[in-house]
């Protein structure tokens, strides 16, 4: 467990106050992934218009079924949100959207809209996407009774601070339940968790990062742009925003083919390699020497180590 200390929100007596918060879902959203077990989730609305804002990073997000069935089933870190068009959610997720199929996602979300539109698969509506990491989902005989604070005809849901009132109630709920327990100290001082991103997460953490345009080439085409490892996940490379960039489509072939790579004082460079062995690449030799974008303000920038690794085990000089 990780103290986010920097962004941890205290009360004058210094008591550190972590947010709850309850969302309303379908059981069959809750059936899929409990039963697929997946390392993050997108618990995503069919709407895009606005952007949620009732939780930090680290902080708990529980889900709570549709009524008649008043009770909190599971829950996850909450790691970001955003608003991505249908096809990248999909991309990024597939079924840890809690849906079987693009086709049914779609379907979904042309009812909850009432808009038929959607249904032309030509249509590539935008939705709201609440990442979450660290997913946990509670067999029946340990859900937990919705708090008789929170009213029956909620649509969306409700947050709670975990220093008084209910919001302890469902933390120390929370932590006596086993499969939560790298979540929640048992009776412990609430405390915010470092999320772990998994390749979803990190795809749209990287792309929301850069402003999503390329790091190199400044291209906006959101389709033809990759959230790319710097440091090689199969050779020890994290889901780490420090360890992404977002390049156009061919520059990360190149780039993991090791035809380019970023120097020490973060600029794109091109190697020799690339005439050599295709007799062209004149763009990109246009573009040596480039500095990289910087990521957006709250983004880490590349990691030096990784940046290195790349230099050191990728690139074909």
């Amino acid at each position: 467990m990780w103290l986010l200390g920097a962004t941890s929100r205290l009360r004058d007596d210094n008591f550190l106050v972590v947010k709850l918060f309850v969302a309303v879902t379908d059981r069959s959203w809750f059936d899929l992934l409990s039963a697929s077990g997946p390392d993050e989730v997108n618990f995503w609305q069919p709407s895009g218009a606005t952007n949620f804002r009732a939780l930090q990073p680290g902080e708990l997000f529980l889900f709570k079924l549709h009524a008649p069935s008043n009770f909190i089933v599971g829950g996850g870190v909450f790691s970001r949100a955003t608003n991505v068009p249908l096809s990248m959610a999909w991309e990024a997720f597939g079924t840890k959207n809690g849906v079987g199929s693009l086709a049914e996602m779609r379907k979904r979300i042309a009812g909850y809209r009432k808009d038929s539109a959607i249904l032309d698969t030509r249509s590539d509506p935008v939705i709201g996407c609440r990442i979450l990491t660290q997913p946990f989902f509670w067999p029946q005989d340990q859900w937990i009774p919705t708090p008789a604070s929170f009213a029956l005809n909620t649509v969306v849901g409700k947050g709670y601070d975990t220093d008084e009132g209910d919001g302890r109630y469902l933390w120390d709920a929370i932590a006596d339940r086993p499969q939560s327990s790298l979540i929640a100290e048992r009776y412990g001082q609430p405390m915010l968790v470092r999320p772990r991103l998994g390749q979803g997460a990190f795809r749209l953490a990287v792309t929301d990062g850069y402003d999503r345009r390329c790091s190199v080439s400044g291209e906006r085409t959101l389709p033809i742009l990759d959230a790319a490892h710097i440091k090689a996940f199969g050779d020890g490379g994290e889901h780490e925003s420090s360890n992404g960039l977002l390049l156009r489509t061919d520059i990360h072939r190149l780039f993991d083919l090791g035809y380019v790579t970023v120097s020490d004082d973060r600029r794109f460079e091109v190697s020799h390699r690339l005439k050599a062995d295709f007799d062209n690449g004149k763009h990109y030799y246009d573009l040596h020497g480039q500095a990289l974008r910087p990521p957006e303000r709250g983004f880490p920038p590349p990691a030096a180590e990784a940046l290195a690794w790349h230099r050191d085990n990728r690139y074909l000089g």
